[in-house]
């Protein structure tokens, strides 16, 4: 990621515990005030205690900083959605557990803000690719390619 602002130092993307965070290694190279941070994460994730929270994190010159949370992993919410501790190694193979469509649905809705889809149908199939990349299946939906019928190269 390019730096935009000239006073930014550095750029830190973490993963923190919500409303957990503690001042520590991870923290600490980041370059900014451990304790003002922490408190600010811990403030603004309480609602979210204990889900893994990814946390981009903009240092400036001076100690101070800003940053910016995301929603929490596909993976980590399709497996507490499928109730499994560990994906399956080899999708072809592997066929870990079954999701519902609504289930998916529902990440997919909670996962919009941050991915690369504009609609819930596209946030869908992205979801839906992690899950057939874990080993879980989702009962409903075809992962099939759409194709663009009306453009020919």
């Amino acid at each position: 990621m390019a730096i935009k602002d000239p006073k930014v130092v550095r750029v830190a993307k973490i993963e923190l515990i919500g409303g957990q965070a503690k001042p520590g290694p991870g923290l600490a190279s980041v370059g900014i005030n451990m304790a003002d941070f922490t408190r600010q994460f811990n403030d603004q994730t309480k609602d979210k205690n204990g889900e893994i929270i990814p946390c981009v994190i903009y240092a400036y010159k001076d100690k101070s900083f800003k940053f910016e949370t995301k929603t929490t992993p596909a993976s980590i919410l399709l497996k507490k959605a499928a109730k499994i501790q560990k994906a399956g190694k080899n999708q072809l193979t592997d066929h870990v557990a079954t999701i519902t469509k609504e289930q998916a649905l529902e990440i997919a809705r909670y996962k919009l803000p941050d991915l690369n889809a504009n609609t819930e149908e596209a946030a869908l199939r992205m979801i839906a690719g992690t899950a057939k990349q874990m080993g879980i299946q989702i009962t409903g939906v075809d992962l099939t390619p759409k194709r663009n019928k009306g453009v020919q190269h």
